[in-house]
């Protein structure tokens, strides 16, 4: 499958929580905005400060009417831990195998490095914006806050 792009609809899928409950997107659709962001690694200098500037501004997400959600490749537990290391209040998927990092056609950095990518997603599930910056984590969150309070 090809990257998705501005327009596209998002994929179904279902991924393991930091709690180990199995979430499905699709329960989101026609409720919330969505912003998913892809980041390599938990627990690593660069994830870490871009999850907490989503943290940091999560307030403003929820009071739009959007979720926030993180995937990585990382275990449920090692998402736990993160999570409760950081204060983080949104959910964090393990996508083990990287199933849906590749349904969303998120590129490798050096070919090793799996992707830091945001996408933010209507109501509807239809992408309305993707920011793909492997170094400007605050962008991630500033980009995402621009396109939701503008949805």
């Amino acid at each position: 499958m090809s990257a998705l792009k501005i327009g596209d609809r998002i994929p179904n899928f279902t991924l393991p929580s930091a709690n180990g409950e199995k979430i499905n997107i699709e329960d989101f659709i026609g409720k919330k905005s969505l912003v998913i962001y892809f980041y390599p690694k938990d627990d690593t200098p660069g994830c870490t400060a871009e999850s907490c500037a989503f943290r940091d501004s999560y307030e403003v997400f929820t009071d739009a009417g959007a979720e926030v959600i993180g995937i990585s490749g990382d275990s449920p537990q090692s998402h736990q831990q993160f999570a409760q290391k950081y204060n983080l209040p949104f959910i964090l998927l393990s996508d083990q195998g990287n199933k849906v990092r590749k349904l969303f056609g998120v590129p490798s950095t050096l070919f090793i490095l799996p992707g830091r990518v945001t996408y933010v997603i209507d109501k509807e599930g239809i992408v309305k914006h993707i920011f793909d910056s492997m170094l400007d984590f605050k962008a991630h969150v500033d980009e995402a806050i621009k396109t939701i309070q503008s949805m």
